[in-house]
């Protein structure tokens, strides 16, 4: 989607010493890929109203112009994550001052005249720039006309602008046009080929995962989408006298066909809950699954409890994550 990055952009190039022809870029979060922060969204690569990933895949939507870096919760963007240079570079411009705000029908039109949130432009000289979107409201430490070094601090993932979680929308342009980090060079509906433009040390990292685990963990009680996404679910912790002891799990970049199954086992390790889902209808960007049991009578039995989450998909496994938790009186 294009979030507002024309005017943003709309400035006379400053002028900075001639680079390398292609750019190396590094992580623009200062978190960890796969644990502490996940990709949501590529750059969409095919033109027509059908949509398309660099593997061909369905992480992206329409007109989507750049990768989208989620973090867990809102528990985390509270606490603080860095948005950092992805290069040496020059800042072209800013803005600041926007609201951390989730999206809504009702809201959606407003704020898509400022659709990139609080936000950040930097020239990176021989027509490469990178632009950081939706940061939090006040986080951002750069200016124009200052210089910044790969890795330096310039905001934090907030909620402002055209979202509805936390995340980092980074966009890298060449020559004013986005382009496809992760394939640079490759051809329109190509599945694979192009460049990585991400450092060395990033390939392994940042190879293309089909889906992924956001959040899990156990509860006492029902859990609701909205617990998940503020970090409430997260912080319970259950116990021997819990109401009820549920094992729960938000995944993200699920397919079409998928068939989810979460299984919670007792201290002895036979299963106590299951539920398997039917396939899904269609692709979807985040799903919540939960299975679990009421308190039996006279409470829980203390010991370690564990879950398994398993996504099949094409009759092949796709996902799979087990956690556990130790219930005390």
């Amino acid at each position: 989607m294009r979030l507002g990055l024309p005017s943003l952009l709309g400035l006379t190039l400053l002028t900075l010493p001639a680079l390398a022809q292609d750019i190396t870029l590094r992580l623009p979060v200062a978190c960890e890929i796969g644990r502490t922060c996940f990709i949501q969204n590529y750059l969409d690569r095919d033109p027509s109203p059908a949509v398309s990933d660099y593997q061909c895949g369905t992480l992206t939507y329409e007109d989507h112009d750049g990768t989208d870096i989620r973090i867990p919760n809102m528990l985390a963007q509270q606490a603080g994550v860095d948005v950092v240079a992805a290069a040496d570079g020059k800042v072209a411009n800013t803005r600041e001052g926007v609201p951390d705000t989730a999206v809504t029908e009702q809201t959606r039109e407003k704020i898509s005249q400022i659709g990139c949130g609080n936000a950040v432009v930097i020239d990176h000289g021989n027509g490469w720039r990178t632009a950081y979107c939706h940061m939090a409201k006040g986080s951002v430490t750069v200016r124009s006309g200052r210089e910044v070094k790969a890795g330096d601090k310039i905001g934090q993932i907030g909620l402002s602008g055209l979202t509805e979680y936390p995340h980092l929308h980074f966009t890298l342009l060449k020559d004013g046009k986005p382009v496809d980090p992760f394939a640079y060079g490759a051809p329109e509906k190509s599945c694979g080929g192009g460049k990585s433009l991400w450092e060395a040390s990033l390939q392994r990292t940042l190879a293309y995962q089909a889906g992924a685990v956001l959040n899990k963990g156990f509860a006492g009680g029902p859990v609701t989408m909205e617990a998940i996404e503020s970090g409430a679910a997260e912080r319970e912790t259950p116990t021997t006298k819990s109401p009820a002891l549920v094992a729960f799990v938000r995944a993200i970049g699920l397919k079409g066909g998928d068939v989810q199954t979460l299984t919670l086992f007792d201290p002895d390790g036979k299963p106590l809950a299951q539920n398997k889902a039917p396939p899904l209808d269609r692709a979807k960007a985040q799903w919540m699954a939960f299975s679990g049991v009421k308190q039996p009578e006279g409470g829980f039995r203390p010991g370690l409890y564990r879950a398994i989450y398993r996504v099949e998909r094409d009759g092949k496994p796709a996902i799979e994550q087990a956690f556990g938790i130790s219930l005390r009186p």
